[in-house]
């Protein structure tokens, strides 16, 4: 298992470990991204911006490209279907200090593909290949694809998308083993990553099912993919990456964490949130993320509730230190 934990690199980008954090709305803030980075991803990814709020110079838009200098080496995602308006906001995704500008060619959501974007790019492969080419034009930094197989069971256009992809100047691709119309249902499919692998010559990253050590070793034996990014098995839970790393190593599968771990680090979260958004939004955030981070725990429903019924920042903290207060007596 030790040739699969070997460093990584992603065009002049040198990762330690092949191990990367996917990009995920409502998920990768920066303050997550952060943590992230502190637990051990190698490399940390944005949440997808859009192209068309870089152009028109939206507020929210603007405000995701600020980067911290704790999340380097870092990717910044962005969405669209307009060639120019792609390679303008990859500029500004460069001018912001991102390492790497990664292309969202994925994306399932409704009110993205009906624009002709995301996902919806895999039907028109000449438009994608236009759109990476002049991305790749633009700016310095490499550039990466995130894409799914294709856009339904009759359409496994990845291997295509992929070569032109390469053609065009990409330095890596991400390949998510499943189609649009799976969304997140089903298993993802490792041949269909495996034969994207075999079909370009650029690094390819396998993203899918990842959970803990051994699917994260499954899926780079199972693909011969140089990485792996990790989606919703990161969320409340940056513990998985040095569970991955600990079975690489040695095949030995680290305990989960304490309540009291996920506590302290639900706290901790929330401090870094209400710094970067503020009270309001802050509290509302936090209500998605401490329902993963307690995720599986004894009384979580019922930990939920508490939790989504404090609507001030004080509120909030009083509720998870009554919760470690129980979890403190019941060890």
């Amino acid at each position: 298992m030790n040739e699969i934990a070997k460093p990584f690199a992603i065009g002049p980008v040198r990762l330690e470990r092949p191990v990367i954090l996917a990009p995920m709305a409502g998920v990768c803030d920066l303050p997550y991204r952060v943590i992230a980075r502190r637990y051990g991803a190698a490399l940390v990814c944005t949440e997808m911006v859009s192209s068309q709020g870089i152009r028109y110079k939206n507020k929210h838009t603007e405000e995701l490209l600020y980067i911290d200098e704790r999340e380097h080496p870092l990717s910044m995602q962005i969405f669209g279907a307009d060639p120019i308006v792609m390679a303008q906001a990859a500029v500004a995704v460069e001018q912001a200090g991102a390492d790497i500008v990664d292309i969202n060619m994925g994306c399932p959501v409704k009110k993205i593909v009906k624009n002709g974007e995301g996902s919806a790019l895999m039907k028109d492969l000449p438009k994608a290949e236009q759109v990476i080419a002049a991305v790749v034009k633009a700016v310095s930094i490499p550039v990466t694809v995130k894409m799914r197989t294709g856009w339904d069971d009759d359409s496994f256009t990845a291997v295509e998308l992929a070569k032109r992809a390469e053609a065009a100047g990409a330095a890596a691709i991400t390949v998510h083993g499943r189609t649009r119309e799976q969304f997140y249902s089903g298993r993802a499919d490792l041949d269909k990553i495996r034969q994207v692998v075999e079909a370009v010559s650029i690094p390819v990253i396998g993203n899918g099912d990842i959970v803990d050590g051994p699917s994260a070793v499954h899926m780079f034996e199972a693909t011969g993919c140089a990485a792996i990014m990790v989606g919703r098995g990161a969320q409340g839970n940056p513990w998985i990456f040095p569970q991955i790393y600990r079975y690489m190593d040695t095949g030995e599968i680290l305990p989960p964490p304490s309540p009291m771990e996920r506590y302290e680090q639900i706290l901790e979260h929330f401090e870094a949130l209400l710094a970067y958004k503020g009270e309001y939004i802050g509290v509302r955030e936090m209500r998605a993320h401490a329902s993963w981070y307690t995720k599986g725990m004894y009384g979580s429903a019922a930990l939920r509730e508490r939790i989504n019924r404090a609507d001030t920042a004080q509120a909030f903290r009083d509720c998870i230190h009554g919760m470690m207060e129980e979890a403190a007596a019941m060890e």
